[in-house]
């Protein structure tokens, strides 16, 4: 049996596909609870920022720190954890901002955005899947299927927004939202351990549900009594959450607990 023949166009292209697989986290417990922290920390930040200072330079702000986070995530040879962590902590605060804006900015319900979000989030996948033929996570093994990815993340925060605001503000309220979702997450959880669920159904719907679970701890915390809060304050609550952020993202950096294998 003859040895295949390698050529510098396969070399080149498989190198690009190492690189491209190597840059996203092996999908461990460490994993969903850095993520949660992520999410909770977006929606606090936004919070924080938009009172703080102009909502305006706030938005401008949240948006240039996306980009410059996700250029530098994209433009790593390899898997970095605090690169990785950075881009979805910033994807966090741009994508809660994104749905906001859209719900206060231009007055849309929220039972509106979140649709909308919602087919945004659905057009990426079929996009994606039509293009690529997958969805998995631990098949991104191009810059095509990378950029799709984000996409793909960002639209998950934008979305797992407008539903977590939905909810809450329609009488449940933050505390029992946070319930909601997070009992929901366990419904793809057991479907994937106990009945076979598909692993990548079962990864991109808990991966959405963390959002509103996050989104409504923070809110819950932060915002006032009179609004549904136990009033510990925008500003408080991003100071502590960033700090669990960095100590759990320095420890995945330290130990590479979620490195790809």
């Amino acid at each position: 049996m003859t040895e295949p023949h390698y050529g510098p166009t396969t070399l080149v292209t498989s190198r690009a596909a190492q690189s491209g697989a190597a840059k996203v986290p092996a999908v461990v417990a460490l994993f969903w609870s850095t993520k949660a922290l992520t999410t909770a920390f977006g929606e606090s930040t936004s919070d924080w920022l938009v009172h703080a200072i102009s909502p305006i330079v706030a938005v401008l702000a949240g948006f240039a720190a996306f980009c410059l986070a996700l250029a530098w995530q994209l433009r790593a040879p390899g898997y970095s954890a605090v690169r990785y962590w950075v881009a979805v902590a910033m994807v966090g605060v741009f994508g809660t901002m994104a749905a906001d804006v859209v719900h206060v900015g231009f007055g849309v319900p929220y039972a509106v955005s979140t649709v909308v979000f919602g087919l945004v989030l659905a057009g990426c996948f079929v996009g994606w899947y039509r293009t690529e033929g997958t969805l998995s996570v631990h098949a991104i093994t191009t810059r095509r299927r990378e950029l799709f990815y984000w996409l793909a993340v960002v639209s998950t925060f934008a979305f797992g927004t407008a539903i977590g605001d939905l909810t809450a503000t329609t009488g449940l309220g933050y505390f029992p939202s946070a319930l909601l979702f997070a009992a929901l997450i366990a419904v793809p959880a057991i479907g994937y351990f106990r009945f076979g669920l598909h692993p990548v159904v079962a990864f991109w719907a808990a991966y959405v549900l963390t959002r509103p679970v996050g989104a409504s701890v923070a809110d819950w915390l932060g915002r006032s009594r009179a609004n549904g809060g136990i009033g510990v304050g925008s500003g408080l609550v991003t100071l502590l959450l960033g700090l669990v952020l960095v100590a759990s993202v320095a420890y995945l950096h330290r130990t590479g607990a979620d490195r790809p294998t």
